[in-house]
């Protein structure tokens, strides 16, 4: 299985600060962001474009890479052309980038490494690999077939055994049948297809969960404290010197620093210990961070661990209408932090309460369920009535006396997020999905939505996305974007077929023909 995402989709606008002098017109290019820090220093970001393109954007991530940075320009990846990233991750003075065919690629200033100034890497022989994890000073692999691997610092037996650091050879650690693996600062955990938890390393704080604070230089079967858990493991990750693991019930426990959030007399945790939040949906923590966020069943976010090297904060709801961990990262630490590879997005002003993201897909408060390919989305019939006329008049009409309604027209991801939008203006509009949405907009009568997707289409509409657009232009007749489509076709395309036929004697007749086929219109 790939990593699981931690935030689905961010804010573009949370990082105005940090991009705040990059050309305008790059930033509506962006798909995907990884900002790369440490808690010492920001050290950059990495960005996807529209068109599957990474580039470098920072003056250490540049050097890394032999780049020149310029705070206006990001600098294009050249060696990663063609490949489309999957996963990002980064330690300390390094980063790792896991590709789809996979491979893995390694930057860093830190010259035990032996990058060379370029992206190293890191091969295996023929080995593909399916996610990886950094810790501060070492890095994970888990090959496709469940082995674990490791390459870095070796201390405190975070790469396995008593060997000395290793960065040049990747160290086979033994585990076999793996499904997901973290790294916290100096300590390794793995996650088994048996729903077993294996953890490695240091130990100073019982970050591994094995009821001491005794180092381990190979992996250790960690146990909970009733014996066994009913539910599945969903997820393990790990903050400096702590663990967290969540279940798939929404149970979530922590071992380590700070891991009794709730008790004044013992704070940290040898063993699993049960965080008190009901119902987690998805948590996230950084190698180099003391406090861990968690997102529960009713998009509520919550803090707790030690902040800036300050007293040990308790466990707390965090306000405001929060939409991403990054979000919540901000009142954590007064700058947004990613936590791994995240879609961007553009939100909109918003004319809705707080209140009203609870009514979304909330299995404690609705009355209507719409199923796409056998998975429900839930919500509140009274509420849509109010923020649609179309469901203003589906739901007084066709769908009064229905609590389950299937949709046939449109896709689940899309679905979901027009609903998403009615409830706190939030809409990740792309290429994949915008179709799809201007057709629901037209459909639907949603005017708000229509203009968005206009938008969207005026903004990404270049050479390469022209024809993609032009039969949405054509069929939905957005107007406005005649200009941008004369001087596209004068700049771009009239070259191109000039160039073409002049080499094909029967492109040059096909030419002729669709020209006297046209004579009048030409003419006029």
């Amino acid at each position: 299985m790939k990593k699981l995402p931690t935030d689905t989709d961010v804010d573009i606008e949370l990082f105005q600060d940090d991009l705040k002098n990059i050309d305008r017109e790059f930033i509506p290019s962006i798909v995907s962001i990884f900002k790369i820090s440490t808690h010492a220093r920001e050290i950059g970001f990495l960005f996807i474009t529209n068109n599957n393109t990474t580039y470098a954007y920072g003056d250490d991530i540049c050097k890394w890479l032999s780049l020149k940075h310029d705070p206006k320009r990001p600098k294009q990846i050249n060696i990663l052309n063609g490949k489309k990233i999957i996963q990002v991750e980064s330690g300390n003075e390094f980063v790792a980038v896991l590709t789809d065919d996979g491979l893995v690629y390694l930057a860093s200033g830190d010259s035990r490494w032996k990058t060379n100034n370029t992206l190293r890497l890191i091969s295996t022989g023929n080995d593909r690999f399916k996610m990886i994890a950094c810790g501060m000073l070492h890095l994970l692999l888990l090959r496709q077939d469940g082995t674990v691997f490791a390459l870095g610092y070796n201390r405190y037996g975070q790469l396995t055994g008593n060997s000395e650091s290793s960065y040049d050879t990747v160290v086979n650690n033994g585990l076999t049948n793996v499904k997901i693996i973290a790294c916290g600062s100096e300590h390794s955990l793995a996650l088994t297809n048996t729903n077993r938890i294996y953890s490695w390393g240091w130990n100073d704080k019982g970050q591994l969960g094995l009821g001491d604070t005794n180092n381990r230089r190979t992996p250790s079967l960690v146990s909970f404290p009733d014996g066994s858990i009913d539910s599945p493991i969903k997820n393990i990750v790990a903050g400096a010197i702590h663990s967290l693991f969540l279940l798939e019930d929404g149970q979530i426990f922590g071992c380590g620093y700070g891991q009794r959030p709730i008790n004044d007399n013992e704070q940290d945790a040898k063993v699993p210990t049960k965080i008190p939040i009901e119902i987690v949906q998805s948590v996230a923590c950084k190698n180099y961070h003391l406090t861990s966020l968690a997102l529960d069943h009713s998009s509520h976010y919550y803090a707790w661990g030690r902040l800036n090297y300050r007293k040990l904060l308790p466990l707390k709801k965090l306000d405001g209408q929060l939409k991403s961990f990054a979000a919540a990262s901000v009142m954590q630490y007064k700058t947004p932090i990613t936590y791994g590879l995240t879609s961007t997005i553009e939100t909109y002003e918003s004319h809705v309460t707080i209140s009203n993201i609870v009514l979304f897909n909330n299995p404690d408060n609705y009355d209507v369920e719409f199923v796409i390919d056998d998975k429900p989305i839930l919500a509140s019939k009274c509420y849509l009535k109010m923020a649609s006329k179309y469901f203003s008049r589906m739901f007084s009409g066709d769908w009064k006396n229905t609590d389950s309604v299937v949709i046939n027209d449109y896709g689940y991801d899309t679905y979901y997020s027009y609903l998403r939008m009615l409830h706190d203006d939030y809409i990740r509009i792309k290429q994949s999905n915008i179709a799809e949405l201007i057709d629901l907009a037209n459909c639907y009568g949603d005017e708000r939505l229509m203009k968005l997707c206009r938008t969207f289409i005026q903004t990404d509409l270049n050479k390469q996305t022209l024809f993609t657009y032009y039969p949405l232009i054509d069929k939905y007749e957005i107007d406005e974007m005649q200009d941008k489509l004369v001087q596209l076709t004068i700049k771009d395309v009239l070259p191109k077929i000039t160039n073409n036929i002049s080499k094909n004697k029967k492109k040059i007749r096909k030419f002729l023909e669709l020209v006297l086929s046209e004579r009048q219109s030409f003419l006029n």
